[in-house]
């Protein structure tokens, strides 16, 4: 059974460098759109002022210069370090000004922050990745850290939802994982096109197309709210312990220090008490309506 210190190391004032502020300059190095709304960039350092390796689940303050900022959890670590990888959804002035930049733009970064998934600690024990939509990306680095450890783990499961065919991301991951028989991977739709012969309806109907020991599990969920809330509940109906549940909530970070309060979740703060959580810590609080 997991605890909630082992993902919540407090980022203190004292403890972060002098210049925690100020991003370090990076270039966009490869670009890749992923549907109409998603783009998926690798950036490398422009100087010797790189950012520390980042683990799965931790994020990044991406800055568009003139415009501003915004958390993106890194969405793969197959890259060697230094480089970046980034999956950023177009919904903002921020956001939108990432996205379109080219190859060769300059961009700054600061990072990284945040608590990660505790992948080291569910060694041995059964997994099951859910995620929905553009939950995909901050679990992306969970997949990959698992197949190259894959014996270390017992039954894998990657329990993915998205809106509809076209919504599909990181399709040749996909494509990998659907051929890959040490992962028991299923996918669903909330809304079928006339060619797709696949499931239809939301990712909670997965579970029980999941293969894994209850009383062994460790679950990682990250997607819309209303998805994780209903994500861990289907968990927990199918005999999952609530504190082998962990669940991402990247929302509304601006300075990723806990300074200017937009993250605040109840008495916790996303920024440096999460992105990555364990479910009993902010279960309360998923029943809060616009909390």
């Amino acid at each position: 059974m997991f605890t909630a210190q082992n993902i919540s190391p407090e980022l203190t004032v004292e403890e972060s460098s002098s210049d925690i502020w100020i991003p370090s300059p990076y270039v966009v190095a490869d670009k890749h759109v992923e549907n109409d709304d998603l783009v998926t960039f690798v950036y490398e350092p422009a100087s010797e002022d790189i950012l520390d390796p980042m683990q799965p689940g931790q994020f990044n303050m991406l800055y568009a210069f003139g415009i501003g900022e915004i958390p993106i959890s890194v969405s793969s670590l197959i890259s060697d370090h230094p480089r970046i990888t980034h999956t950023i959804q177009n919904v903002g002035a921020v956001s939108k000004a990432c996205c379109n930049m080219r190859v060769g733009d300059q961009i700054g970064l600061r990072g990284p922050f945040g608590t990660p998934w505790p992948v080291e600690d569910a060694k041995f024990k059964d997994v099951i990745i859910m995620a929905g939509g553009v939950g995909f990306a901050p679990l992306r680095p969970v997949v990959e850290f698992i197949e190259e450890y894959r014996d270390d783990y017992g039954e894998v499961n990657f329990l993915f939802g998205t809106r509809d065919p076209h919504s599909i991301l990181f399709h040749q991951d996909v494509i990998s994982l659907q051929s890959d028989p040490s992962v028991n991977f299923q996918i669903t739709v909330d809304h079928s096109f006339s060619n797709w012969r696949g499931n239809v309806g939301v990712v909670t109907t997965l579970v029980e197309k999941a293969e894994f020991d209850p009383e062994n599990t460790v679950a990682f969920v990250c997607g819309p709210e209303i998805m994780m809330r209903y994500g861990a509940y289907s968990l927990i109906d199918a005999g999952v312990d609530e504190e082998n549940i962990f669940i991402s909530m990247e929302r509304n970070m601006k300075c990723a220090i806990g300074h200017c309060g937009h993250c605040q979740y109840g008495p916790l703060f996303v920024c440096k008490d999460g992105p990555v959580f364990l479910y009993p810590a902010i279960k309360n609080y998923l029943n809060i309506r616009e909390l």
